[in-house]
């Protein structure tokens, strides 16, 4: 679309009513968690908005710009870009392993000197795209059971394995888990969910013996805490007490003794939900889980409202990959899941993230937008 063609009156009402298209209310429910972040942030740094809050807030603020923006692009430029984004995301992984940034002995970002990335990131949005693409042009019998789905696995599994390679276990098992969740929501069959059930179960003692003994350890911890309070044990000791400290209402805002006198490891990032859990409780936690689920409840109802396939598999993918986020971490400060240093999604500190989930509800809002575009698999114009 050219600047000329911006300026034509018939093109001008055209964006206008795209403009119109924008579900409010959900970009409404995006402002009031990231506003829960932002106020937390501001309260486990005693009362300043440095060094996180404002950082937080304004991170926020140009993510928004974005996903307005990409709400605007036609559904059939999502369509089209599913392939390279998911291919620049493989050849990405691929640099991180021979020149990634190594710390902490992790090789997860690449310094391209403009910019440092973290591929796996793109490779959230990317195989998402991707597996809704492949889908859009096989039948629904194909993506029941037959040998079809080989693709998709290896699809899959060609970023989880270099991601787990990093090593970047949560980012690996996100992966897993929304590439399952697009592949369960195209149609699989019973009987091949039960063979990849068996296949992971069998896989499982495999995968034990080629963990790093820190992922192992993590596992130890996981199930046994207790049994190394000051070390290994630490984080899901404390993020406990502070969970527990809160009660029903919490101790205050601003008045949380485990983050504010720094017991609470990672309290701006992972372990931010237990910082809230502390200050406002019960009520505070089931408050923010209520808009979470309403932000996925909306997602999924918009992408169930399109009439591709296309559409209706990549936003529920990228739906999928917004609730993992929660589901784990909130699992994680609980003590019911490993901690895998997955954040919460637009509350914990942390723009890499944050960036990702604005983007792919950027593509929800697209296919709300564009909900009555037909896509097909030899798509030609754009627009």
């Amino acid at each position: 679309m050219t600047a000329s063609a911006l300026t034509r009156p018939g093109q001008r009402d055209r964006l206008v009513v795209k403009f119109g298209e924008i579900d409010w209310t959900f970009c409404a429910l995006l402002c009031l968690i990231a506003g829960v972040g932002a106020l937390m942030l501001y309260s486990i740094a005693n009362g300043s908005w440095e060094p996180w809050a404002a950082k937080h807030l304004i991170r926020f603020g140009l993510c928004l710009l974005l996903t307005l923006a990409l709400a605007l692009v036609d559904i059939r430029v999502w369509f089209i870009s599913a392939y390279p984004v998911y291919l620049v995301g493989l050849v990405l992984l691929l640099a991180v392993m021979v020149k990634g940034e190594e710390s902490l002995g992790a090789r997860r970002w690449l310094n391209l000197h403009v910019v440092r990335i973290q591929p796996s990131e793109i490779m959230k949005i990317g195989l998402v795209l991707a597996l809704a693409r492949y889908y859009h042009g096989i039948s629904a019998k194909e993506a029941r059971f037959s040998w079809k789905l080989l693709i998709p696995a290896a699809m899959i599994a060609v970023p989880v394995l270099l991601v787990a390679k990093e090593p970047d276990l949560g980012t690996a098992i996100l992966l897993l888990l929304t590439g399952g969740a697009v592949v369960i929501l195209a149609g699989l069959s019973i009987r091949a969910m039960a063979v990849g059930g068996v296949a992971v179960l069998a896989a499982v003692p495999v995968l034990f013996n080629v963990m790093k003994p820190y992922q192992r350890d993590r596992l130890f911890t996981f199930l046994h805490p207790e049994d190394d309070p000051s070390g290994s044990g630490y984080h899901i000791l404390q993020s406990k007490i502070a969970l527990g400290s809160g009660g029903l209402l919490g101790r205050g805002f601003g008045l949380g003794s485990q983050s504010q006198l720094n017991f609470l490891p990672e309290k701006h990032t992972d372990f931010i939900f237990s910082t809230l859990a502390e200050e406002f409780g019960f009520i505070g936690c089931f408050s923010v889980l209520v808009l979470y689920l309403a932000v996925i409840l909306i997602a999924l109802r918009t992408s169930s409202l399109a009439h591709s396939h296309f559409g209706r598999l990549a936003g529920s993918g990228v739906t999928a990959t917004f609730g993992l986020y929660v589901l784990i971490n909130g699992a994680m400060v609980m003590g019911l899941a490993p901690v895998v240093g997955v954040p919460m999604p637009l509350m914990s500190f942390g723009g890499t993230v944050m960036l990702t989930v604005m983007i792919g509800f950027g593509l929800v809002q697209s296919i709300k937008v564009h909900r009555y575009t037909e896509v097909t698999s030899g798509q030609g114009a754009l627009l």
